[in-house]
């Protein structure tokens, strides 16, 4: 397997006495969606956070493509290509879609110098806007405001921002909640198309869309790791089987 574009040793966060996420390591391959589990309260979006620089760690390291970016806070990481999405939706309600992508575009693509040139004229945040929302599958809605969009569609945008960032690692926290089951299909073909490019990282608690998505899981109890490996070698861990899928071993 190839490097991975973003690699994680030994993590930790403590909130004083509390240690969120205990030593974790893993490792995010561009190809390949990297699924982490547990129950709540097992440190998965704490990792998350620690990922994208908007939490420090403890300690441990946060390597983007071979150089260190621990220190980094979480707006440098975003530019150099890390993107996310949160568990919680955080859109610009009364915007279209278009101009949510614009808006995340143009905080990739800083002009400050352009004072007198009209956003919607920008020819380098508005293609990028534009090819982020097509790819995530919103081409037919630019124009509709995000709070007119179903919940599925507002999921998408959140991602679509995500893409005009033009990131190589997606952060996603919990895409698929409260979605239908069209929806939640629409999703996972938008990751299994998405991943091909991008290095994914998918906090998700929807067990049939992660077996069916992830290439990679990894287990994580009370902030640490319990297990990681494919999809078959967790489901058959009697370990995993006991602690969290609920199944005899």
């Amino acid at each position: 397997m190839s490097e991975p574009v973003l690699r994680a040793r030994d993590l930790t966060r403590r909130f004083g006495g509390l240690v969120a996420v205990d030593r974790v390591s893993l490792d995010l391959h561009r190809g390949a969606v990297h699924a982490v589990i547990g129950t709540n309260g097992a440190g998965k979006s704490t990792l998350i956070n620690v990922l994208a620089g908007e939490l420090a760690a403890s300690s441990g390291t946060v390597k983007l493509r071979g150089t260190d970016v621990t220190r980094w806070p979480q707006p440098r990481r975003a530019r150099a290509g890390i993107g996310r999405s949160y568990q919680r939706t955080t859109l610009f309600m009364q915007f279209s879609v278009l101009e949510n992508c614009r808006l995340a575009a143009q905080a990739h693509h800083q002009k400050p110098w352009s004072l007198w040139t009209a956003a919607a004229a920008c020819v380098v945040a508005v293609p990028a806007a534009c090819d982020a929302a097509a790819r995530a599958g919103l081409a037919a809605v630019l124009d509709t405001p995000a709070f007119a969009l179903s919940h599925g569609q507002r999921r998408q945008l959140e991602i679509a921002m995500c893409l005009a960032t033009q990131p190589e690692v997606l952060l996603l926290d919990e895409p698929l909640a409260g979605m239908g089951a069209k929806e939640t299909d629409r999703m996972l073909a938008l990751l299994a198309e998405l991943k091909a490019g991008h290095a994914i990282a998918l906090v998700e608690h929807d067990m049939d869309a992660v077996f069916r998505v992830a290439d990679v899981i990894t287990v994580m109890v009370n902030g640490t790791v319990l297990a990681s490996g494919t999809p078959q070698a967790v489901r058959a861990n009697a370990d995993v089987q006991a602690a969290y899928l609920g199944e005899a071993a």
